[in-house]
Parts: structure tokens; sequence; C-alpha cells
């Protein structure tokens, strides 16, 4: 009674910290849609949840192409304190020889940069910005982290369960085996105490 007992509480809180992890998703993909997507995106479009981390991390995209001949060649955000701007940063620092002095742009060093800013930086149809919108930005914050906790708690409560199982599971081989060697059979016993003075209900099975 003690492991059902157990498992009924491990499984309920696994389906509460699952529900509230999904609820908190959807919470936080509406904020970004609604406010720091306003405006940039056409129509609403999901993408992998290493997307909404950045948001979390940065104010701004940023601009993917600052050349404003969209067929020309793309030239990369600059400010490093936008998403694109780290993204363009770090790629400077990983192919330029020195990034304090930028190869030509046809060259070996700044082709690479460029490809790895195009692999990596925000599109036009994704681009955000919090910008007078700080109090919205916390509140995305707190939001994705909360999902993240319980998504994360919600295994740890799988886990826990798995654990109940397997030690139910060890002790009902150490009991019937005890129960072998003592020539006797294993019972199972439930007493309940009524209400009335001195009802009693008893039931015994036996393996």
């Amino acid at each position: 009674m003690v492991y059902l007992a157990a498992e009924a509480f491990l499984l309920t809180r696994f389906l509460q910290l699952r529900h509230d992890g999904r609820r908190g998703a959807q919470r936080y993909r509406d904020l970004a849609f609604t406010v720091a997507r306003r405006g940039f995106a056409p129509a609403r479009r999901d993408t992998t949840f290493e997307y909404y981390e950045q948001m979390e991390r940065y104010t701004a995209s940023g601009e993917y192409n600052r050349n404003p001949d969209p067929a020309g060649t793309v030239i990369p955000e600059d400010d490093p304190a936008t998403y694109n701007g780290s993204v363009w940063q770090t790629a400077q620092q990983t192919y330029f020889p020195d990034p304090n002095n930028p190869p030509p742009p046809g060259s070996t060093p700044y082709l690479n940069a460029l490809a790895f800013y195009r692999t990596h930086a925000v599109g036009p149809d994704f681009r955000w910005s919090w910008r007078d919108a700080s109090l919205e930005q916390q509140e995305y914050r707190s939001t994705i982290r909360a999902s993240d906790d319980a998504f994360r708690s919600s295994q740890n409560q799988l886990g826990l369960l798995l654990a109940n199982h397997l030690v139910s599971a060890i002790d009902a081989l150490i009991s019937t085996r005890l129960s072998a060697t003592l020539r006797r059979e294993a019972n199972v016993e439930t007493t309940w105490m009524g209400r009335l003075p001195g009802s009693r209900i008893q039931v015994t099975i036996a393996f």
C-alpha cells in the first residue's frame, strides 16, 4: 500500500509538472510573438527552443543584413549588444587572423566568417526587439525559467517513479525468499480501523 500510494503521488506530480511546463511554454511563445516579434513577423512561426533562449538574453536580434540592396552582398549586423551582432563578433574572432584589422571582403577568412554568420544569425522573419517593453521581457524571462524548471522537475519525478518500481520489486523478491526459507506462506495484510467503536476489517491475501 505504501508503494502504491507513493506511485500515485509521483504520477500525479509528474502529470501536473508536465502540464505546468506546457502551459508556461505556450505563455512565453505568446509573449514573444505579440510583443517582441510584433512588426517583424508577418505570420506566426515556431522554431527551436534555443531561439527563445536567445530572446531571453538579448534585448534585440539586430538586423540580418545592413545592405540596403537585398540582392547585394550580406553586410552583417555590427552591434555586439544585439544577438546578430554578437554572432558576427564571434565569427570575426574565430576566422579573422586579427579581429581588429578585418581582411578584404573577398578573402577566405572573411568568406568563412560570413558563412558562419549566415548559419547562426537570425533571419528577417525571426527578428525581435524588447525595446520599450522591459516589463514584458522580465515576465518573459520568469515564464521561460518557470517552464524549464517544471519540465526538469517532471523528469526528476519520473526517475523517482521508476525507482519506486525497482524498490518495490526488490522488496517483494526479498519477502518471497524469506518466506520460502522459513517454509511459510507470504501474506499481505491490510487492516482498516472503522469509525464505529470496536469495528475492525482485516483483509489477508496469501501468495
